[in-house]
């Protein structure tokens, strides 16, 4: 009877926990978007203002072709060989950034928040 006891228990929590990740992860976003370079501010850009555009960012003779339509912004087209930057599609969580390592660049949401965890110190 115990044991019973302990593995529902030890489902519930594991249950709730997958409930947890999946609610952060899909949150609903903000609408600010950054997109830095080595954490210098390129731009800012408010996704709900802001029109369907396409517009490239480049960096010593490589280029990032960046994408905003439908309140939505991606990297569509990029010079890097791994291209990961591409793959990561739209931006859809402020949990998973897209980047692209070898133009440094970071298009992220905007964390107004300037409180820091205590993991970070």
């Amino acid at each position: 009877m115990k044991n019973k006891v302990l593995i529902i228990i030890a489902a519930a929590i594991f249950i709730i926990g997958i409930a947890g990740c999946v609610f952060v992860l899909n949150a609903p976003e903000k609408d600010a978007v950054v997109i830095k370079r080595d954490d210098k501010i390129l731009y800012t850009i408010d996704l709900k203002t802001t029109e369907d555009k396409i517009f490239g960012i480049e960096y010593k003779g490589s280029k990032n072709t960046v994408e905003i339509k439908d309140g939505r912004i991606r990297v569509k087209d990029a010079d890097c060989p791994d291209k990961v930057c591409v793959k990561t599609g739209w931006l859809s969580s402020s949990a998973v950034p897209i980047v692209c390592l070898p133009n440094h660049l970071v298009i992220e949401f905007e964390n107004k928040s300037e409180i820091i965890d205590a993991v970070a110190g």
